[in-house]
């Protein structure tokens, strides 16, 4: 079964070769400032974060081709940064593009998901004062026909940096082919996109949890102070850094060698 033999790949693929987890802290360590600075300096923070998420909409996809060229190596025996970035540099065109399809394709859900969102708040505040009920099913309805499209073009396009970097295909290709290995394989890829789904979830719920509890809430300063980090700031981000790279590691690999494993 596919999905047990990625599972059971992974952790000796990662343990043979601890370099894989390097890009990937490197990638969240340029989120620590911004984190560091939340509470202490909130307009600082604001301002790298739009740096940060300008950065990050070029380094994403080099990193995430890099990882997926040294992780099909790593299945096959040991690799190196040498190979993260030859497989950066090789892919980073096309699964950039596609990347940029799937930022366009949020932002035109976001826009409809507002629309919907803001006729639902008005069907309530109607003129006559009374709720408008069909107009408020039918927001109803588009919002969840939204959700449920995003989810299925996330189930069937998955794949595609996996295809780029690992088969050679080209950005529309790629589209494809992911599509066609989900269509094959719907009931595996869908117990795998759960179990995925799952780890994601738990470790969410254990990143939130330990900020509560490291930084609980304090009186928002003001926004042009700037000042030191508190020490719960500081264990959270490294909390983050740490839990995030072992996280991304695992389902890093285990995307490659189950992709593998389905097209071998």
């Amino acid at each position: 079964m596919a999905l047990l033999s990625a599972l059971r790949r992974t952790p000796s693929t990662l343990l043979r070769n601890p370099v894989l987890f390097v890009p990937l802290l490197v990638l969240l360590l340029l989120q620590t400032p911004q984190l560091l600075l939340r509470s202490s300096a909130p307009l600082l923070a604001s301002l790298l974060s739009l740096a940060v998420s300008a950065v990050f909409l070029v380094a994403a996809p080099f990193v995430q081709a890099g990882f997926i060229g040294m992780a099909d190596e790593a299945l096959d025996g040991r690799t190196s940064l040498s190979t993260f970035v030859a497989a950066g540099k090789a892919n980073f065109v096309q699964v950039f593009l596609v990347y940029l399809l799937l930022v366009g394709v949020n932002l035109a859900f976001g826009i409809v998901a507002f629309v919907a969102g803001v006729v639902g708040v008005v069907s309530l505040y109607p003129g006559g004062g009374t709720p408008s009920t069909p107009l408020l099913v039918a927001a109803g309805l588009v919002a969840a026909a939204i959700v449920v499209a995003y989810l299925l073009l996330v189930f069937v396009v998955q794949f595609y940096a996996q295809a780029i970097v690992v088969d050679g295909y080209d950005a529309l290709g790629s589209v494809k082919h992911s599509y066609a290995v989900v269509r094959r394989n719907l009931a595996s890829v869908l117990g795998y996109t759960l179990l995925v789904g799952v780890l994601g979830g738990g470790f969410g719920l254990v990143v939130g949890l330990s900020s509560v509890l490291a930084a609980p809430p304090t009186p928002t300063p003001d926004p042009f102070t700037v000042g030191l980090p508190s020490l719960g700031a500081v264990a959270v981000s490294a909390l983050v850094a740490v839990l995030g790279t072992l996280f991304g590691g695992f389902v890093g690999v285990f995307s490659v060698s189950y992709y593998r494993a389905l097209t071998a």
